[in-house]
């Protein structure tokens, strides 16, 4: 069974699937949060024969849902209108940061390249939090 990890995002959304076995997600890609949405996610779904969405459920320090799960809900509604696919909430809380400080060390290390990282946002970064979304489902699940 294959899952797909979705860091939602009014702009920009990070995707990231898991193994067939369930057991490790990596980073797949960016896709901007547009009239294309639903038509890439097809396709992304379709390839990787994802059979869940893992979607990160967003909610503010006292855990209570913030302004963005007004917009994630609105997706989910949406979502289900285009594919019966079953969707899970998994707490999000920081994964964007989480994944930045990831960054970070990879870049101190060496690992990542500095031009990825020089003047913006590395375009990576949504699809490393998705990851860690995913990634602690399937820890906490298997």
């Amino acid at each position: 069974m294959k899952y797909l990890g979705i860091d939602f995002g009014t702009k920009r959304i990070g995707l990231s699937v898991s193994d067939e076995s369930g057991k490790l997600a990596f980073p797949h890609s960016v896709i901007a949060n547009d009239k294309k949405l639903f038509e890439i996610l097809e396709k992304v779904i379709s390839e990787e024969e994802v059979s869940k969405i893992i979607l990160g459920e967003s909610k503010d320090f006292e855990g209570k849902p913030n302004s963005i799960m007004v917009e994630i809900n609105k997706f989910v509604e949406d979502f289900k209108k285009v594919f019966s696919i079953p969707i899970i909430f998994e707490p999000e809380f920081l994964t964007s940061a989480q994944a930045e400080k990831n960054q970070n060390k990879a870049l101190n290390r060496g690992i990542l390249s500095r031009k990825k990282k020089e003047g913006t946002k590395n375009e990576m970064l949504d699809a490393s939090a998705a990851t860690i979304i995913l990634q602690s489902f399937l820890d906490r699940t298997k």
